[in-house]
């Protein structure tokens, strides 16, 4: 007797388990797609026209400038940083930035190889080139650079971005050049 109630108790639970688990037809789409109706809100809000998606929406890319050469200047001194040209980080709202990189030579100086991006804005770049004044700056450093470095990397900074276009400006507070490498991951 007792056998049986625990034999029904297992099977009632088995059975309880097996209807949780088991796949159901209404909870898999099937079929061609459905017709969807679109609700406007008020004016400011209102749709006109088709809602077209075409092709896949680009949820990231990566940017790269690669193969920069940049030889000793002092981060102070912003009238001899490297420019390394302009990249486009439009279109989306964040980016991680990462530096990499070589050192020609053994370190006697230690230091530290630095890219600035700069809003690509006549006004900014107006107070950059005269004053040396950066404003809205986007960094990335690989710091401690020592005569034991050959290869370098740096953090990954993420900033929000706040322009279409960057300026690339870099320098080195060490005493060797270097060959530089800068990679910007961009997210929404």
């Amino acid at each position: 007797m007792l056998r049986q109630r625990w034999l029904a108790v297992v099977l009632a639970v088995a059975g309880g388990v097996l209807f949780v688990v088991a796949p159901s037809d209404r909870l898999i789409a099937q079929g061609p797609p459905q017709e969807v109706a679109v609700t406007n809100f008020p004016a400011t809000q209102r749709i006109d026209g088709m809602i077209e998606v075409r092709g896949p929406v680009q949820l990231s890319k990566q940017a790269a400038i690669r193969n920069i050469t940049v030889p000793p200047v002092s981060p102070n001194d912003t009238t001899r940083w490297v420019d390394a040209g302009v990249v486009s980080l439009g279109g989306f709202s964040h980016v991680v930035l990462s530096l990499q990189g070589m050192v020609k030579g053994s370190v006697k100086q230690s230091g530290a190889v630095s890219a600035v991006l700069i809003p690509n804005e006549d006004s900014i770049q107006e107070a950059f080139n005269e004053l040396g004044q950066i404003y809205f700056p986007l960094q990335v450093t690989a710091a401690k650079l020592t005569p034991q470095t050959l290869y370098f990397v740096s953090d990954q900074p993420r900033h929000t971005i706040a322009f279409q276009d960057y300026r690339v400006l870099l320098y080195n507070s060490t005493d060797k050049t270097a060959t530089v490498n800068l990679f910007a991951y961009l997210t929404n």
